[in-house]
């Protein structure tokens, strides 16, 4: 692992919320977290839209796998997710993010912007800016295996929206 990354500790939870504290006052722009979950890892996003809250997840996703901190914006990918619900379109989008990472050309996005969010129809079109993950520049972290359907939440309320969701590591 190269100098500077901290993985998130899983145990004890206090510290676990020390670290993600610590790292979210590092960054204010950050809207998610990770909580402890017996053999997988649990992303909370919120934002202000239900848009940002997506972005974050998927953001959040990225964080787990490397510091992104490391990664530049130098490129752009972009993906296109189709579902029958909010849960649906939440996994094929985070799932259409993680293949990007898992085969050619391996892109980390350090940002995501969605750039069409239809919730009649739930199709989605977002941007992801970063870069080819490259092992001499970007600490490997825990790799993301696959997103999963257990215990996906989304809550819109007055303050803004949350996602939950279970991703397999």
């Amino acid at each position: 692992m190269a100098s500077g990354y901290t993985e998130p500790p899983c145990d004890p939870p206090e510290v676990s919320r020390a670290f993600q504290q610590a790292e979210m006052n590092k960054d204010p722009t950050r809207k998610y977290e990770y909580l402890d979950h017996p053999a997988d890892i649990q992303i909370h996003a919120w934002g202000d839209s239900i848009e940002e809250a997506f972005e974050q997840a998927a953001v959040g996703m990225f964080g787990y796998m490397t510091e992104l901190s490391t990664v530049e914006e130098t490129g752009t990918e972009t993906i296109e997710a189709e579902g029958h619900d909010l849960e649906s379109l939440l996994f094929k989008f985070l799932d259409e993010f993680l293949f990007l990472f898992s085969a050619e050309p391996f892109f980390t996005p350090k940002r995501v912007k969605i750039t069409d969010f239809n919730k009649e129809t739930f199709v989605i079109k977002a941007e992801g800016y970063g870069e080819t993950f490259d092992l001499n520049k970007h600490p490997q972290g825990t790799e993301v295996k696959a997103i999963t359907y257990s215990n996906m939440q989304i809550h819109h309320n007055q303050d803004g929206h949350e996602i939950y969701v279970i991703v397999d590591i």
